[in-house]
């Protein structure tokens, strides 16, 4: 319960997903929109909420989850060849996040790999135009960014702006009272210094 009470956990598991029913599920038949009866039959492919697709995986091994369409070998060669250009918020703009929480629960593993891939990819390009993009660009470059990449990027911008005005604030660095005072030291005879 780590993101209960986090908005953007709140809107990620909100992402439909596409789940193959293994049972015949009697009184949900609103959840399929093909449905004619008030039941879902066995083999039906539903688009479900993340967090009730995850309910029935986790508690009754009721669907099968599978993974969602921001996933698929499309965007994944289009990442391959250029990730920095990929609008991956239109795709998903919870593609980590979500990523991450559906790994485990789909039997293609490459996605944790692919996922690692892409925003180390992503992560060099979001630091790189934080740091260096003018007013001009942000509003071109940040609209193709997911949530997490929004907040590296922004964290980035400010840790920066920090950095200038450290840098600009003039001596930072004061002599120690304490330096100020001559000590007195006893020498081996016994005789101190003044």
């Amino acid at each position: 319960m780590t993101g209960y009470f986090d908005i953007d956990d709140i809107l990620m598991e909100d992402e439909p997903i596409s789940v193959v029913f293994h049972v015949t599920a009697n009184g949900v038949g609103m959840l399929d929109p093909g449905a004619e009866s008030n039941c879902v039959e066995k083999g039906a492919k539903v688009e479900l909420p993340f967090w009730l697709a995850h309910g029935l995986l986790s508690l009754e091994q009721a669907v099968s989850i599978n993974p969602p369409p921001c996933f698929t070998q499309k965007t994944r060669k289009e990442i391959q060849a250029d990730a920095a250009c990929v609008d991956l918020k239109v795709r998903c703009p919870y593609f980590y996040e979500l990523g991450c929480k559906i790994v485990p629960l789909v039997t293609d593993k490459s996605i944790g790999l692919f996922l690692h891939y892409a925003f180390t990819s992503r992560y060099k390009e979001v630091l790189s135009k934080s740091h260096s993009s003018s007013m001009m660009t942000v509003p071109k470059f940040v609209p193709r960014l997911t949530k997490e990449e929004t907040r590296v990027f922004e964290s980035a911008r400010e840790s920066m702006a920090a950095f200038k005005k450290w840098r600009a604030g003039g001596v930072r660095l004061h002599k120690a009272s304490i330096l100020g005072r001559k000590r007195k030291t006893k020498l081996p005879d016994g005789t101190s210094t003044p």
